[in-house]
């Protein structure tokens, strides 16, 4: 009787608290609800498939998070068109109705899986999904604990999307050039320092959309644990600092919309900042738009540090 109305406090909670994060205890209890019906659907973003072969939370969907995006008009990893999107969320089991738990995993930095979740979850947002958590820590945490990962498949049943989505959280191009420059805007970049100054071996063109301030995503994560948040207070002050504000305007991005994701999940659903977006094209796109002719900046330093 105890343990049912654990449940039951936990799924009040979960109805409630919409997008957030969720401990892997508290997931741990929901994935064992002895009523099936009333389990969430989890869904496991990792883009390594032995990964999910090696173990994974128990009753976890794996759902490749780049199975989500690709090449549009020569531009590559550009997010797929709603009719593709939508077939593969409901493939996925993805559903109005249901809770869903959303992970990947985390070790040290240069471990980034947390941003194949962040990514996924950006998605089932502007598709209209409200109830998603993410497993604070993910499978690193999981195990941790000294919960058993799975290692037997899963596969949701088709699911159900909302008829009305939530595309505002989302910025194209056009949006980013008239929201650069104004009062009460800020345009945050969420690549590694490197990458925002010009000093990387990966970029069309070098540097970063003018305007904009750099807040690397790992500088919100644990250090040993890339899919373990940081508490809004232990952070509050860095991003106050940084100008990252909830008063302001923001909008996010980065170099594929990975990072500038999770910047976003944070800024969003953990630190509560009502007005935040994301430029999904990102600087991959920025960068080759009008004949490769967008303004770009070098250099600049890490705001708030």
């Amino acid at each position: 009787m105890k343990h049912l109305l654990i449940l039951a406090a936990l799924a009040a909670s979960t109805l409630h608290a919409e997008i957030g994060l969720i401990s892997v205890a508290d997931a741990k209890k929901l994935i064992e609800n002895p009523d099936a019906s009333q389990r969430p659907i989890v869904l496991d973003t990792r883009g390594g498939y032995k990964d999910y072969f090696r173990g994974h939370l128990p009753t976890a969907h794996h759902i490749n998070f780049d199975t989500l995006r690709g090449t549009d008009a020569a531009v590559p990893v550009q997010y797929l068109p709603d009719d593709l999107t939508k077939a593969l969320l409901v493939r996925a089991g993805v559903d109005k109705d249901r809770l869903h738990l959303v992970y990947a995993t985390g070790e040290k930095l240069p471990n980034d899986e947390v941003l194949s979740t962040s990514m996924v979850v950006y998605v089932l947002e502007k598709f209209g999904v409200q109830n998603i958590k993410v497993v604070d820590g993910g499978i690193a945490e999981w195990k941790k604990q000294g919960f058993e990962p799975g290692r037997d498949y899963f596969g949701n049943p088709p699911g159900h999307l909302p008829e009305k989505d939530n595309k505002g959280v989302s910025a194209n191009v056009k949006d980013v050039q008239a929201h650069v420059g104004k009062a009460g805007n800020v345009l945050v970049d969420a690549r590694p320092l490197n990458e925002f100054i010009g000093d990387d071996d990966v970029w069309l063109r070098k540097g970063h959309i003018p305007g904009a301030v750099s807040f690397h995503w790992a500088r919100l994560m644990e250090t040993d644990n890339t899919h373990k948040f940081k508490p809004f207070a232990e952070v509050k002050a860095e991003l106050e600092k940084a100008g990252i504000t909830a008063d302001k305007n923001i909008i996010c991005y980065c170099g594929t919309s990975r990072e500038g994701s999770l910047l976003l999940f944070y800024l969003k659903h953990v630190a509560g900042y009502p007005n935040v977006r994301l430029y999904e094209g990102a600087w991959k796109e920025y960068v080759w738009l009008e004949g490769k002719s967008l303004p770009a900046e070098t250099g600049g330093a890490a705001a708030g540090k």
